[in-house]
């Protein structure tokens, strides 16, 4: 007999009264046996040439709403099973009705499953998104029974709000089980695939942010999407992290208004604060971003002094400041250290290592920056600056928001137009700016 946790998807095979995965109480219920498997098959595999495939090419249709086709990688594709996560509240339904608003005005069949609010709820959210009433609604959380009634006459378009609240009776597991999301997940993608339907699924999150049930889940899906933010704020990141269609790691910045998601045509105007910090041009996927990285250095009292990062790889900081005290002299050991990515934007690439040298640097020897200056490398454990990619992107970006000078890696890309180009081979040389 084995148990598992429905938050989290945790396994056991002895009940416990809390989940070692999630931490949650009372969340571990008992799993079905599993069907006995065949020990031999019937069928036989055919076997094909790579040449004896017939070549397809993608088609496409765009939303219409710039941000999501940017991150779609061009726009829909049919066929192709969408999976959109984010936290309560984030937007993710708005950003469905908006998608659905769009395809109907083009006279398309799109049909809206709401497995978790009422009829009444969803038209009043629709209403205020102006979708017109050519859209279909259904409300029930049989998904065997939407998916044969739907079969008669497929939609082109089958948005599913959400994958945790629908369910196959055929199992007997609660909704939003892993069995039960699992199994729905890949009926939806047989659905689609013979029908030729694109659907959009939505995903809870857990407590830490992860898309809940069984990682299965994000394998089954063609494309996911996270949306990122905070709630309080106007502003949302959609982000790809799989795209068998399109780039990983596009992202697309929306901002929320009472008509609902509006796409920011110029979101680097959105990350830069200029609250002095040091400027970066960030690559997410395709798109440059200059995005302004800010630090606080200051005297701590404390046995061990304190390291807050928002935005950024902690333990990448901490061993960034040890490349500083070693082959710069300048010390943190004793100095409460917070450093913030302006605008709630993650970044993961090494190339931000000089950027936040130099603001780490800045708030340390209470110096400023100066103006219409952006920072691009990485920097090695013996204080070498090295070569990043995609850096002609970079710099065009900035030339283009009128920046007038850019620290590079030493030898690394063509001059651009408008910029002067300083090169430095070693962090130490970063000094003349202070």
């Amino acid at each position: 007999m084995a148990y598992y946790c429905r938050e989290c998807g945790y396994r056991s095979v002895k009940w416990l009264g809390r989940c070692p995965g999630c931490g949650a109480w009372d969340t571990l219920i008992e799993e079905p046996a599993p069907d006995k498997v065949r020990s031999k098959s019937s069928r036989r595999a055919r076997v094909l040439k790579l040449a004896e495939v017939a070549s397809t090419r993608v088609q496409r249709y765009p939303s219409g709403i710039s941000e999501l086709d940017r991150v779609l990688g061009g726009g829909l594709v049919p066929a192709s099973l969408v999976l959109i996560g984010g936290d309560p509240g984030i937007g993710k339904s708005t950003l469905l009705l908006q998608v659905a608003r769009e395809y109907v005005r083009r006279g398309w069949r799109v049909v809206y499953l709401s497995a978790e609010e009422s009829a009444a709820q969803v038209r009043l959210r629709a209403e205020r998104l102006s979708v017109p009433g050519e859209l279909e609604l259904v409300v029930e959380n049989d998904l065997s029974a939407v998916l044969e009634t739907l079969g008669e006459e497929p939609p082109r378009i089958l948005i599913v709000d959400s994958i945790q609240t629908v369910y196959l009776p055929e199992l007997s597991s609660a909704p939003g089980s892993v069995s039960q999301v699992r199994e729905a997940a890949a009926r939806l993608l047989r659905w689609a695939k013979e029908r030729g339907t694109a659907v959009f699924i939505v995903g809870h999150v857990t407590k830490e942010g992860a898309l809940a049930g069984p990682r299965v889940l994000e394998h089954l899906v063609d494309v996911v999407l996270y949306f990122e933010g905070e709630r309080s704020g106007p502003y949302r990141l959609l982000r790809a992290v799989k795209n068998r269609f399109g780039p990983v790691d596009e992202i697309g910045v929306f901002e929320m208004r009472g008509e609902g998601l509006c796409p920011v045509e110029n979101p680097s105007s959105f990350f830069l604060s200029g609250g002095g910090g040091a400027v970066f041009p960030a690559l997410e996927g395709t798109r440059p971003l200059l995005v302004e990285i800010q630090a606080l250095v200051v005297k701590s009292y404390l046995a061990a002094p304190r390291r807050t990062v928002v935005g950024f790889d902690p333990w990448r900081l901490s061993m960034l400041l040890a490349i500083l005290e070693k082959h710069l002299g300048v010390s943190f050991y004793d100095r409460d250290v917070f450093l913030n990515v302006a605008g709630g934007l993650r970044i993961k690439e090494p190339a931000a290592d000089l950027a936040v040298c130099a603001a780490l640097l800045a708030s340390r020897l209470d110096k400023r920056l100066p103006e219409g200056l952006v920072f691009c490398g990485e920097v090695g454990l013996s204080g070498e600056v090295r070569r990043v990619m995609g850096l002609g992107a970079r710099l065009r970006e900035a030339a283009r928001l009128g920046f007038r000078q850019a620290v590079i890696p030493a030898g690394d890309g063509p001059a651009e137009a408008g910029l002067q180009i300083i090169r430095i081979s070693a962090l130490r040389d970063i000094l003349r700016f202070f």
